[in-house]
């Protein structure tokens, strides 16, 4: 099988409506939590983190792994927060300026069909 081949399969899954995409894309997420959690059993030994001035936690090193990934999430979040209000002012502002066009081009509209009657001379 080579390249045309795969990417025509993958084309033909993407035109099936979706539904054979959604298999697998909810095998795939099976597979990777299977993984996941075999790494979780596999990894179960007590970890001590050590911090400043003598202080220490312990835990499994699954809870830090999932502590730490939570909190990377959480972080990546909070910096996509002043994009996501740039980006819907603008989308506020473009709309508006949207509506302003329309209005012109409805008001041109309406002007070019009232056209001026041409003015007639009378013969006497």
């Amino acid at each position: 099988m080579d390249v045309a081949d795969c990417q025509f399969s993958a084309l033909l899954l993407l035109a099936n409506g979706g539904e054979s995409m959604n298999f697998v894309s909810k095998i795939i997420g099976v597979i990777l939590f299977t993984l996941f959690f075999g790494f979780a059993l596999k990894n179960d030994q007590i970890v001590t983190l050590q911090y400043f001035w003598g202080y220490a936690q312990s835990a499994p090193l699954v809870i830090w792994l999932f502590g730490f990934f939570a909190l990377g999430v959480i972080l990546a979040v909070l910096a996509m927060v002043p994009m996501v209000f740039r980006h819907r002012r603008d989308i506020s502002n473009h709309k508006k300026t949207i509506a302003e066009i329309e209005k012109e081009r409805l008001a041109a509209q309406r002007t070019s069909m009232n056209a001026p009657q041409s003015d007639t001379i009378r013969n006497t």
